[in-house]
């Protein structure tokens, strides 16, 4: 994990992700939402919004993917009274 100037955060992945996918520490901590897949299809990275104030502290240190993507979760909704 690299901190980009703009604030966001690039991650080298070893599997193909979808955008919307939520990044996880080992502990099950949410660090970074994937934005975009960035790079060659060979060495795939991903540019990611960091869900946390103290990013500073997991970069350089492995993240993975959460088991449900909230990308393809259904939508709730609640009916109008």
């Amino acid at each position: 994990m690299h901190l980009a100037g703009s604030g966001r955060v690039i991650i080298q992945l070893s599997t193909e992700l979808v955008e919307g996918q939520i990044l996880c520490d080992e502990k099950g901590t949410r660090v970074a939402k994937v934005n975009e897949m960035i790079g060659p299809v060979s060495r795939p990275f991903a540019s990611a919004t960091p869900l946390t104030n103290n990013i500073k502290k997991y970069i350089g240190k492995s993240v993975f993917a959460s088991q449900e993507s909230p990308a393809n979760k259904p939508k709730k909704f609640r009916r109008r009274k």
